[in-house]
């Protein structure tokens, strides 16, 4: 199943920054942060007394109305009448040791609670193959990392980390409870280390090369907020096109796109196609203009490879 598009508008999507380092009115005896997670938009009061449809690759995107088409991306709205169960959700989220340090192994630990009920348990649906996604970037946007807490049998979920460098990192959390909306949760954290100067990224940058891998981004029509962009990436190795790409959590390939002040994050996975390569098409849009980082992840040769763009978007 293709999803998800996710602004994150501090006003709209009602998540707490917090610094686990410093946030002594966030910070509890048992060294843990709390944050509301938010989720886009359902407009489930409208719902009442008719069936409901809704983007199989955006499902936040729903109507009353058969027949129409997603906003976002194009897809002909499907019936569904599995309305958001209404719940508010936080994550809480503990790191150990509490202080970070570049270079040195930590554990993320969180655990997703129902806001007002929070002992009761909070199951959550696989959704690409995983039950959270765990975006991972610096402030800057040069460093990122894609990972999978696993559920552990003291009703959590832990991974295992270890920051590169020094500096505010910022984490996203991407998950969604059963019989409820897709939530993001996001964490701000630093981490302790030598003094470095931030990378500013300013032109776009739409070629990508690695370990003989060559990527190219391109679009469908120019980059303006507002408008469905279809976005296709071209792969190759060693001049070659990579036609035999193997999938990455049940797809070609994922994409991952946040902007510059790491307040929108868009999660993007890739059509249904029936190839291997060398080109992974998607549909995306945005909603505000800015400079973007996209952070491409495929499969290949039984390796996970991660390349990363620089796109500027036009009012």
């Amino acid at each position: 199943m293709n999803r998800f598009l996710v602004p994150l508008l501090a006003a709209a999507s009602v998540f707490t920054v917090a610094s686990c380092s410093s946030d002594s009115s966030s910070s509890s005896a048992t060294n843990t942060v709390t944050t509301p997670t938010g989720t886009a938009p359902d407009s489930t009061a409208a719902h009442a007394g008719g069936h409901t449809y809704a983007c199989p690759m955006h499902p936040e995107v729903t109507s009353t109305k058969p027949g129409e088409k997603c906003p976002k991306c194009g897809m002909e709205l499907v019936h569904n009448d599995q309305v958001s169960n209404g719940k508010s959700y936080q994550m809480q989220f503990e790191p150990k040791p509490m202080q970070l340090v570049a270079g040195q192994p930590v554990t993320l630990t969180y655990t997703p609670q129902e806001i007002g009920n929070e002992k009761a348990p909070v199951p959550l649906a696989v959704v690409h193959e995983k039950k959270i996604h765990l975006i991972i970037v610096r402030k800057d946007l040069s460093v990122f990392d894609h990972e999978h807490p696993e559920f552990t049998a003291d009703g959590n979920y832990k991974a295992a980390f270890t920051f590169p460098k020094g500096g505010d990192y910022v984490l996203f959390q991407d998950y969604t409870p059963d019989g409820s909306g897709h939530q993001l949760g996001r964490q701000v954290v630093s981490v302790q280390g030598p003094k470095y100067t931030p990378v500013k990224f300013r032109q776009d940058q739409m070629q990508w090369s690695k370990d003989g891998y060559q990527a190219t981004l391109a679009f469908d029509k120019e980059l303006k907020v507002g408008q469905l962009l279809g976005m296709k990436i071209t792969l190759s190795k060693n001049g070659q096109p990579v036609t035999d790409l193997d999938k990455y959590l049940g797809a070609l390939g994922h994409v991952v796109v946040i902007s510059e002040d790491t307040e929108r994050y868009l999660h993007v996975h890739p059509n249904d196609q029936a190839d291997k390569g060398p080109v992974i098409g998607f549909n995306t849009n945005f909603e505000k203009p800015g400079l973007y980082r996209v952070f491409l992840q495929f499969n290949h040769g039984g390796q996970i490879h991660t390349g990363d763009f620089t796109i500027n978007v036009k009012a």
